[in-house]
């Protein structure tokens, strides 16, 4: 780091009273060892543990880095623990406030450190994203030469927020989002820690859980609500935090929600039964209720899809893609805002004309196919082009359908135990009823006796 007066005085100031700083800044690891999650990201010879000394000297000297994940995963966290633990150089710079400036007086001084007294420079620039293309291609000169060794952190898809010449010159590292069992061994060591709470308060396992469920996958988010609860136990003079003192610290009540038992599949399968019946705000509140009791995201874009076949299928062909184009975005974005394509998802789904003909359909083929109604395919659809095939008469007698004038050959195509079979029966609900017209005409066509 290079402080100015206040910055250098500011820290001064928080190492004489830690409790000054939040207990997010005191509870940030000091080595990669003390680091919560991200373990793919720290294995021996990997690009951040060459980047604080260990290893990476000599010609193969360490790569330049771009952190990608969601906000609270250790992006600041781990070019923190680079600033303290490496003997290098180490500049901060935001993309919110810094522009082409501020970026070329670095990597002028980068190159006077170096030529100077042969030391190093580690850049790191938290939120590139932010950066205009122009203020991007500043970079590359001293990424390229190895001026400065680049930290950049995004919350945004490098691929769409980063210029392609600076990916290519630098390694892209994705942080996973915490798990609960990341958050927890975090929120434990906060609570007796001597940079922490030093043991002054307890946390009971419904609070803990509160807790898990608040922090969504955030570090920080998980040691702000723990200190504001913490805080206000204390004024109470009690020593342990409560279920109800956290809810009223974070203004945010427990759900009555348990993501392993009888709640999660009682929920996700009211949340269906709304869509189907078409009670767009019923869909809602228990959608609400999954999203802010921390449901797996995928979980319910995964209901959602099966949704938009069971129960609407053919009444809105859009339906389908609709579901599966929200769950990659949930894949993509994850929660907080992946709260929106869910709803987006559930709103359509549940005002969408409705049919189960595609499950019905699908059902009455298989219970067929299980009783053992199956027979041989008919010879005329058997496949003839290997050799022999002709002599077994397989494809003599196919008409085919783009030869006939309208499109439509008046053959058998069923075995001959279900030649007369009809599975699909069509509503004709909103978009179905041109395939409920489109149905009865093939029939027709085809000479189908009706069953």
């Amino acid at each position: 780091m290079e402080p100015d007066l206040f910055t250098a005085a500011a820290e001064e100031r928080q190492e004489k009273e830690p409790s000054s700083s939040p207990l997010a800044v005191r509870m940030r690891p000091r080595t990669l060892d003390e680091v919560v999650g991200q373990q793919h990201l720290l294995k021996p010879g990997s690009p951040l543990r060459r980047l604080v000394g260990e290893g990476g000297s000599g010609p193969a000297g360490p790569s330049s880095v771009i952190l990608w994940g969601p906000p609270g995963t250790g992006k600041t966290t781990l070019a923190y623990v680079v600033s303290k633990a490496t003997n290098k150089r180490f500049v901060e710079l935001s993309a919110i406030t810094a522009g082409v400036k501020e970026v070329r007086a670095v990597i002028d001084g980068a190159r006077r450190a170096s030529g100077g007294y042969g030391k190093e420079t580690v850049l790191f620039l938290d939120e590139i994203h932010r950066f205009s293309k122009a203020q991007q291609d500043s970079l590359l000169p001293a990424v390229e030469n190895r001026w400065v060794t680049l930290i950049a952190a995004t919350t945004e898809n490098p691929y769409f927020s980063v210029i392609s010449p600076l990916l290519s010159r630098s390694l892209l590292l994705t942080l996973e989002p915490l798990t609960d069992d990341d958050i927890r061994g975090l929120l434990r060591r906060a609570l007796t820690d001597e940079r922490g709470l030093k043991g002054a308060v307890t946390l009971p396992e419904d609070t803990e859980n509160h807790l898990l469920r608040i922090a969504g996958g955030d570090a920080r988010r998980a040691l702000t609500a723990l200190e504001a609860a913490a805080g206000a136990a204390l004024d109470k003079g009690e020593a342990e935090v409560t279920l109800t003192t956290l809810e009223e610290t974070v203004d945010r009540a427990a759900v009555k929600y348990d993501r392993d038992g009888d709640q999660h599949y009682d929920v996700a399968s009211a949340l269906i039964k709304s869509i189907r019946g078409s009670d767009v705000d019923a869909a809602l509140h228990y959608l609400a209720r999954m999203i802010e009791a921390g449901e797996d995201p995928r979980f319910i874009a995964r209901r959602l899809m099966i949704s938009a076949s069971e129960d609407i299928g053919l009444a809105d062909p859009t339906a389908l893609p609709l579901a599966v184009a929200a769950a990659q975005a949930v894949a993509m974005i994850g929660f907080p805002e992946a709260a929106l394509t869910l709803s987006h998802a559930t709103i359509a789904l549940a005002l969408a004309p409705k049919s189960n003909s595609a499950t019905t359909a699908i059902g009455a083929a298989l219970d067929d196919v299980r009783k053992g109604l199956a027979g041989p395919v008919p010879a005329h659809l058997r496949d003839s082009h290997y050799k022999g095939a002709s002599k077994l008469g397989h494809g003599q007698g196919y008409v085919y359908p783009h030869d006939v004038p309208e499109g439509i050959a008046a053959q058998q195509y069923a075995p001959d135990a279900l030649k007369d079979r009809e599975y699909y029966t069509p509503t004709r609900h909103g978009a179905e009823a041109r395939y409920a017209d489109a149905v009865e005409w093939t029939r027709k066509h085809l000479g189908r006796k009706r069953s």
